[in-house]
């Protein structure tokens, strides 16, 4: 595991913590890296309608983006779940917008050096980009 991998996903893990989920239980921890060494982490905040509920890919994505960072390396997505959670389809688009030259790193919080890897472009090949 390369060290960046191994960093990524410890403070994903730790993000984790963090989440609100009261209702699915289903926590998420999200860490993202700036070209410039700069970690972001979140975790997933959920509401009773549930069409309000933010994923911790994009609550960190929110907390880079508004503190002025750009130019993403990476980032590392962590939860329960065999093999490790996937970007719905809403974090998907918005790694395509703002990150779209991003490694993709996800693991089961219960197997952290079991380290799956994608770029961005292979999770939405055909994004909604350049809208006018």
């Amino acid at each position: 595991m390369t060290p960046l991998k191994n960093q990524l996903i410890r403070a994903a893990a730790k993000a984790r913590q963090f989440s609100v989920s009261p209702y699915s239980k289903f926590k998420v921890g999200a860490a993202l890296i700036t070209n410039s060494g700069e970690i972001i982490s979140g975790a997933n905040v959920e509401s009773a309608s549930y069409g309000l509920t933010c994923c911790a890919e994009r609550v960190a994505l929110f907390k880079a983006l508004t503190g002025g960072k750009r130019n993403f390396r990476a980032i590392a997505i962590v939860a329960r779940c065999e093999g490790g959670p996937m970007p719905c389809g809403a974090c998907r688009q918005l790694l395509s917008e703002y990150a779209p030259l991003a490694q993709v790193f996800v693991a089961d919080s219960d197997h952290l050096k079991r380290i799956r890897e994608f770029g961005v472009s292979k999770l939405l090949p055909f994004a909604f980009l350049d809208v006018p």
